[in-house]
């Protein structure tokens, strides 16, 4: 009677012990809806295979080669707005440009090269394979990313 007993508290304590294992990120949700025609206007060279182009989207507009388009009434860009990027995979990645580690609306990270940079801690997140994580700094958490659909011409992002 007691090794069931003992079993039982045990199995108990294994099945309670185990902690939510679901990750949050720290910068707080916001809707993303935005999209892009790669075919059309000033977007025809943001193509999969231009490694390293990169469009930001934020409360002013969709900013491209030097180039602002405003947003339309069903566009959302996140938190701290998003950058959309061409990476070494010639994949679209997408990201809140919310730094994790300060977690700050009002100065988000400005893209440099294939680095997003917190301009309040330094922080840098590597853009260059898709996954924005932090490779200079304090942080411990990637950027947000968002899901990016392409069926040519369109690139869709959304949460």
């Amino acid at each position: 009677m007691k090794g069931k007993q003992l079993l039982t508290i045990v199995v108990a304590l294994v099945l309670t012990a185990c902690e939510n294992t679901t990750f949050r990120s720290s910068v707080p949700t916001r809707p993303v809806q935005l999209s892009i025609n790669t075919a059309a206007g000033m977007y025809v060279h943001f193509v999969r295979e231009n490694i390293g182009a990169y469009v930001v989207v934020d409360k002013d507009g969709y900013h491209f080669n030097g180039q602002t388009l405003p947003l339309t009434g069903t566009d959302y860009y996140g938190f701290a707005g998003v950058v959309i990027y061409v990476d070494n995979n010639n994949n679209y990645s997408a990201f809140d440009l919310c730094c994790p580690h300060c977690v700050s609306q009002l100065h988000p990270c400005e893209v440099d090269g294939c680095f997003a940079v917190c301009p309040q801690c330094g922080e840098q997140y590597d853009l260059s394979f898709g996954y924005g994580i932090p490779t200079k700094g304090f942080s411990r958490e990637a950027l947000r990313k968002y899901t990016t659909l392409y069926s040519y011409p369109r690139l869709t992002i959304k949460d």
